[in-house]
């Protein structure tokens, strides 16, 4: 257990400020996430330093297309989120209570174990990383003077402050941005999409690089309409070169009812969007994944969440030497 950051002590409460659900807690409660707890006037962070999961995965996988590719990324979550997706695919760990029973693992003990490993990215991830922040946050201050990357795989439901105090340590991020709609995500997510987008657009002022996901959920935020509003905010406010991955939905959780998106479903949103943004991607059915330089030659050719072919040289196009917008690491 730590003392949590961000958070404004009241008189019989504290409150805290971590995320846009600005938690008021009175002693011995704890926030939406499950996992931070008034503890006798302070806010105390109970997952630091209790990895609930620790794993070697592609970078593919997050996934990011336009960073490292080919590489592995130790990746890391603890217990706890602070949305409650009906659709979420890692509920038993996202919607659990702190488990004490986890072993604890330093930061420093995490950084050991990726230089041996000799892998070159952490990843917070599965869970929500902003629910372990602090934990997440000394992890990539040393990963950082040990020259490894760091990235997040996140809902973006983070307040401004800390967020900006992450990125001076964060170099990618794939943000899952649900919906364009704010009832959806007072509906699906019980959560609001504001937030998410001012969050979208700190980490393009702080330069980390940028990746979305959405997944498209029959009924839900499948429409034409959605995936025009959604496409025309991306573009009009992180850029035509910011890479999209739209993700087949399969039944889970509380949706356990709703069908499988289709095939048909995701070509057709790659299609709409392609008209306005350069690197469109589908996920979760094995095709359209492959990324192409504007003259029509193939860059990188992926299957499932390996690299079979790679043509980039020093980030550009190898038949017309354009530069092609991502964090290649040359």
């Amino acid at each position: 257990m730590k003392e949590a950051l961000f958070y404004k002590k009241l008189k019989h409460a504290v409150q805290c400020q971590l995320c846009p659900h600005f938690c008021t807690l009175k002693d011995g409660e704890r926030g939406k996430c499950h996992v931070r707890e008034n503890q006798n006037g302070k806010l105390i962070s109970l997952v630091y330093g209790k990895p609930c999961s620790l794993a070697l995965d592609p970078i593919e996988k997050k996934p990011l297309y336009h960073f490292l590719p080919g590489e592995l990324a130790l990746s890391i979550a603890t217990i706890g989120c602070n949305l409650n997706c009906k659709h979420c695919q890692n509920w038993q760990i996202s919607q659990a209570e702190p488990d004490e029973s986890i072993r604890t693992i330093k930061p420093e003990e995490i950084i050991k174990e990726a230089k041996e490993k000799n892998v070159k990215i952490i990843s917070y991830t599965y869970t929500e990383p902003t629910i372990f922040y602090e934990y997440m946050l000394d992890i990539a201050k040393l990963a950082r003077k040990q020259g490894i990357k760091n990235m997040i795989v996140s809902n973006g439901f983070i307040n401004p402050e800390p967020l900006r105090k992450l990125c001076k340590y964060i170099d990618g991020a794939n943000i899952d941005l649900k919906s364009i709609d704010d009832k959806f995500y007072k509906k699906i997510c019980e959560g609001r999409v504001g937030p998410v987008l001012e969050s979208l657009k700190i980490l393009k002022q702080e330069g980390v690089w940028i990746e979305l996901t959405n997944l498209l959920i029959p009924g839900q935020n499948t429409d034409e309409k959605h995936i025009k509003k959604i496409v025309r905010w991306i573009r009009e406010n992180l850029g035509e070169d910011t890479p999209l991955h739209f993700t087949a939905f399969y039944p889970c959780y509380k949706l356990s009812d709703v069908p499988a998106t289709s095939i048909e479903t995701l070509r057709k949103a790659k299609k709409i969007a392609e008209k306005k943004l350069k690197y469109v991607y589908t996920g979760n059915i094995q095709e359209g994944n492959d990324t192409y330089c504007k003259c029509g030659n193939l860059l990188i050719k992926r299957h499932l969440f390996s690299i079979i072919e790679n043509n980039l040289k020093a980030g550009k196009c190898g038949k017309c030497n354009r530069k092609i917008h991502g964090f290649w690491g040359d």
